[in-house]
């Protein structure tokens, strides 16, 4: 598995301070962007940007955390080549990733307990993607898409 990259803005922090703990009892390679110390004072954009250029630089994953989840998701979504997801439970772990070949993963740092984000990070990485042809074309139209 190629290097993930990890991110978070202070709501998300903690979590992801776990999960840094929980990759690296998987062996699992990651590098974080940021943010590396708590600040409530920072913006959860630079973080989904920063990610979302890596991973659609080395075609890679990344796991973004804020509070909700969903700011981090549009922030990456904004990069061209991404396809970040907001997950909540396990079959949408396994969906987004299967069905639309999710490249980002969002998690909200205020609902989601470690042990879940734990349950659904790992469904998450080991789900290949599905080269059933009509979710093949689904992708395509999204990777294919230009203003």
């Amino acid at each position: 598995m190629k290097k993930i990259y990890i991110g978070a803005d202070h709501a998300g922090f903690k979590l992801k301070e776990a999960i840094k703990k929980f990759l690296t009892s998987k062996k699992i390679s990651f590098e974080d962007l940021g943010n590396r110390e708590y600040d409530k004072k920072d913006d959860y954009p630079d973080f989904g940007f920063k990610v979302a250029e890596r991973v659609a630089k080395e075609n890679t994953l990344g796991i973004l955390f804020c509070g909700s989840g969903q700011g981090v998701c549009i922030a990456a979504n904004k990069v061209k080549g991404i396809r970040a997801v907001f997950v909540n439970n396990l079959k949408d772990a396994k969906s987004t990733r299967e069905h639309n070949n999710a490249n980002v993963l969002c998690l909200s740092g205020e609902n989601t307990p470690t042990s879940k984000a734990k349950e659904i990070i790992t469904t998450w990485l080991k789900t290949p993607a599905s080269s059933e042809a009509r979710h093949v074309r689904r992708v395509n139209k999204i990777k294919n898409y230009e203003r």
